[in-house]
């Protein structure tokens, strides 16, 4: 007869093979030639975590995948993994122009509202068609304001410079219902004609922009920090310059906002309204529909959300992704959109799928923050309900593919592992992160998340990083 305590440890012993059993199909630890490149940029092992698993089956390498870390912008595979799932490939945000008061041989006598929609996608060339259709419709002088609806979204302002004191940055501009070429302008500078000033001019030209051009020409290469442009936004709608631009410099641009979205939105109309032969006296304003359920003059659709995960994926838009959170949360809510019901929506679409939640961080669904959290097995669990979804063809070709387009256009060109890979990268200080799909030199897929946090880890560090343990999996993997 086994005593009790001897049949106690055996039976712990059993549980505990069978734990090791249970877990030997994953590495047990970073293969060799992964701890080689961690060490070569003196990265500890601990600040990293690595799934690599053959779609469907076990990882053959799990290291430290339930820590959560710091994702920056892979963050938004999540998002717009949701997005497919909860708004389908077809969805299409609207804007809508409303007339109240009559027109007359062409004049509207009145005020033109704007409907804004929370379009993630209203840049030039679609306000410059929905200005051609207003023309359409028979208005050609609106003699009243633009009133600008914004009662969609129901968001509290937001300080845009909190996260990198950056406040003027594109990538920082806060969500808006009436949200008009990402708010952003960019400048474009090259030498004047004259040899000793500097030309700058905007795209698009905004009436409502004023420029103080301070710059002056200076002998040098074309390099420096923003090459050497100092860069101002003194109050609403004036910019000033400052600084030396060197002369071997044929052209340079900055892409940056500096005017209210409002204000911007009502350039923007302005100049591209008169282009179609239109006249506006007035100017703008904020207010709400006289009536909700007024029938629209005009009803302009943003192009689908297949078309725009694209962007965002591929090019990593940080801005079009948090209007993307907020249309989901009164797709599921109803409306107005707020920061929640977007939080609350993908939370649900996740569990729905079988995704574990416990310990997600969704604070910026862009990524754009220091407080996101999730672990390489919940993001590894998000690609594979991507892969197995009726929406993996739009969700696998928004990914940037390696060395042909988006953020892996530069990287691993004329490698083995070109047009192989279908990833989003991440950057943040001390963050370095990419996750997606690799088909190995073996003709064999699989899902990969690398994450890394380590504080001073630089962008071209971590990008090296990446490199180095994407092309050996794909060798080896």
């Amino acid at each position: 007869m086994i005593p009790a305590r001897s049949h106690l440890l055996f039976r712990l012993s059993v549980l505990l093979l069978m734990m090791a059993l249970g877990s030997s199909t994953a590495s047990a630890g970073l293969p060799h030639a992964i701890v080689q490149v961690l060490e070569r940029h003196g990265v500890p092992q601990d600040a990293v975590s690595l799934w690599v698993q053959p779609p469907g089956a076990s990882p053959t390498i799990a290291h430290r995948v339930d820590m959560p870390r710091n994702p920056a912008s892979t963050m938004k595979l999540v998002t717009t993994l949701a997005a497919l799932d909860i708004l389908g490939p077809a969805h299409r945000w609207e804007t809508h122009l409303h007339t109240f008061a009559p027109v007359e041989n062409g004049v509207l006598k009145g005020d033109l509202y704007v409907l804004g929609g929370g379009d993630p996608f209203l840049v030039t060339e679609q306000v410059w068609k929905l200005a051609g259709a207003l023309r359409r419709s028979g208005i050609e002088r609106i003699e009243g304001d633009l009133v600008f609806d914004l009662s969609h979204y129901d968001v509290a302002p937001e300080d845009p410079g909190e996260f990198d004191g950056q406040a003027f940055r594109a990538y920082n501009q806060p969500p808006h219902a009436l949200l008009m070429n990402f708010n952003a302008v960019r400048f474009e500078f090259r030498p004047a004609e004259d040899g000793r000033s500097v030309q700058v001019t905007t795209d698009p030209p905004l009436s409502r922009l004023q420029l103080d051009n301070r710059l002056r020409l200076a002998a040098g290469p074309c390099e420096g920090y923003q090459r050497g442009v100092a860069y101002h936004v003194e109050d609403a709608g004036r910019v000033r310059l400052e600084g030396s631009f060197p002369r071997g410099c044929d052209q340079y641009s900055l892409l940056r906002t500096a005017l209210a979205p409002e204000a911007y939105a009502h350039g923007l109309f302005s100049e591209l309204w008169e282009q179609w032969g239109g006249t506006l006296d007035g100017n703008w304003r904020v207010g709400t529909l006289p009536h909700k359920d007024a029938k629209p003059r005009v009803v302009h659709e943003s192009p689908p959300l297949g078309d725009l995960i694209r962007l965002i994926n591929k090019y990593s838009n940080n801005v079009m992704t948090r209007q993307l959170k907020l249309a989901l949360g009164v797709a599921v809510y109803e409306g107005p959109a707020t920061v929640d019901k977007g939080h609350a929506a993908i939370r649900a679409m996740l569990a729905r799928n079988g995704v574990d939640t416990l310990g997600l961080e969704l604070d910026n669904a862009a990524g754009l923050s220091r407080s996101n959290r999730i672990t390489a097995r919940q993001l590894a669990q998000v690609l594979q309900v991507g892969r197995n979804s009726p929406y993996m063809p739009e969700y696998l070709s928004s990914l940037a593919v390696s060395g042909e387009d988006g953020t892996l256009r530069r990287r691993f060109v004329d490698a083995p592992g070109a047009g192989d890979m279908r990833m989003k990268t991440g950057y943040l200080n001390g963050v370095s992160a990419v996750a997606g799909y690799l088909r190995t030199a073996r003709g064999e897929d699989r899902i990969v998340v690398l994450m890394i946090n380590h504080p001073g880890l630089q962008h071209w560090r971590g990008t090296r990083i990446q490199d180095g343990i994407l092309d050996w999996l794909h060798a080896n993997g």
